[in-house]
């Protein structure tokens, strides 16, 4: 016998379910441009990163802001669906709310822009043989 209580089981099957919920969202930002954009972008970071022989501590800081822009992207789709659900007429801040969380997503592909120059451009050098 496992030991499990009725309890037990009952907060697991949650959990699973929570996991199905969460799985729902990705597959929900998907079908955007954006996220669809970022994954093509990811799949280039990676395949740099192995053709650069970038060094782990790059290869982790790539995948870091991968997982972190897929994450701004799948909230901002959130808010966007929200905000119009709420407002679904024009209305200022609406469009506020909608532009902060593009803004955000923004902020976070030019950060993964900065943190791909560190990476790739000292291994590249490297490969080159100039560094």
């Amino acid at each position: 016998m496992s030991g499990k209580t009725g309890a037990d089981l009952k907060r697991e099957n949650a959990l699973l379910k929570s996991f199905g919920y969460a799985a729902e969202g990705v597959r929900a930002a998907s079908s955007e441009r954006n996220f669809k954009v970022d994954c093509v972008a990811a799949i280039v970071a990676v395949v740099l990163c192995f053709a650069l022989q970038v060094p782990l501590w790059g290869f982790a800081a790539v995948i870091v802001c991968v997982g972190v822009q897929l994450a701004l992207e799948t909230m901002n789709t959130a808010i966007e669906a929200v905000v119009d659900l709420a407002s679904p007429q024009i209305h200022p801040l609406a469009k506020r709310a909608k532009d902060c969380a593009a803004g955000a997503a923004l902020v976070g592909a030019c950060m993964s822009v900065f943190v791909a120059l560190l990476v790739y451009v000292p291994a590249a050098l490297r490969l080159l043989g100039i560094a």
